[in-house]
């Protein structure tokens, strides 16, 4: 019987804290140390956090709903069109 082995991560930092007026100077530079250190940063109101910097992460499609609306759905495609076929003739 497989065992399932539980992932294992990196002991998490705790994330840095920055008040808004500060975040809102340093905006574009703590982007970028958030993309490049894989870090986060919470936003701070009068010492109160109100809003979390975190890393954007691609995560792929789900299986699940992939193909929703890829498919086209003809009436009848086994019954009779109506036309003569050269294999309706007997002429063997």
């Amino acid at each position: 019987m497989k065992q399932r082995v539980p992932k294992t991560t990196e002991p998490q930092q705790p994330a840095a804290r920055i008040p808004a007026g500060e975040f809102k100077a340093r905006c574009l530079e703590l982007m970028d140390q958030v993309r490049d250190r894989h870090a986060e940063i919470v936003i701070t109101k009068y010492g109160k956090p109100v809003a979390k910097l975190v890393p954007f992460e691609e995560k792929p499609p789900a299986i699940f709903g992939l193909l929703k609306g890829t498919v086209i759905y003809h009436d009848d495609i086994v019954g009779p069109t109506g036309e003569r076929w050269d294999a309706d003739n007997d002429s063997h």
